[in-house]
């Protein structure tokens, strides 16, 4: 973890992506866990697939997180909050190694700290709300740096991003977005990331494109 926590220190928001928050977007404050711990198998990642009947991101791939409240006082405070009662995490069991700089999601005006933490005590986690969460994810270290999980990731309106192969047993968990790049550029910043074959690609699937499986269009 000492390399990953230097390296979250160091980088900055340019190391990460061109979108900043402007100084006249008045962006909402978010924030979100990126949680490390030890594993049943190895070093790992808590990520969470969103239900697939949300409104918006649908089935999306991402790091426990949300709004920052009024009551929160901190992306930090708001990052735990959320991971709780997401997942049902206790705050007690993490160390706050790092928050990362703010970044922005143009679509939604949020500014986002990524807020990096260490699991120090293991405890069960899981789905509290079925509405909001399909499913909990401890993603091992190595599944993420293997090159045959690795894919490039193209969207219906011509635009494509890195994106990964994640999941229990057959790797067709789709991990992309926000969430996927955040991953993705911290460890090309640390000198984890593997050589992978950027020519692989993968379509969205329609559910996360708010795309009913039955609807024949």
């Amino acid at each position: 973890m000492v390399p990953i926590r230097d390296g979250a220190l160091r980088i900055t928001g340019e190391d990460i992506t061109k979108f900043l928050p402007p100084e006249d977007s008045d962006p909402r404050p978010g924030a979100v866990l990126m949680l490390f711990g030890e594993g049943e198998h190895g070093p790992d990642l808590l990520l969470t697939e969103r239900a697939h009947t949300m409104r918006s991101h649908p089935g999306q791939v991402s790091f426990p997180g949300g709004s920052v409240d009024p009551t929160d006082g901190s992306p930090v405070a708001a990052a735990l909050r959320e991971a709780e009662e997401e997942v049902g995490l206790d705050p007690a069991w993490v160390d706050v190694l790092a928050t990362m700089p703010e970044l922005w999601l143009p679509p939604s005006n949020f500014a986002v700290t990524p807020v990096l933490g260490w699991w120090r005590e293991n405890g069960p986690v899981g789905v509290v709300d079925p509405a909001e969460v399909h499913a909990v994810f401890r993603t091992p270290i190595e599944q993420l740096l293997e090159p045959a999980n690795r894919v490039t990731v193209t969207h219906p309106m011509g635009y494509s991003s890195p994106g990964f192969l994640i999941g229990d047993n057959d790797r067709e968990v789709l991990l992309w977005g926000f969430t996927a790049g955040v991953i993705t550029k911290l460890f090309d910043f640390v000198g984890l990331t593997r050589p992978w074959d950027d020519s692989v690609t993968r379509e969205l699937p329609g559910y996360m494109l708010g795309v009913r499986q039955d609807d024949p269009s």
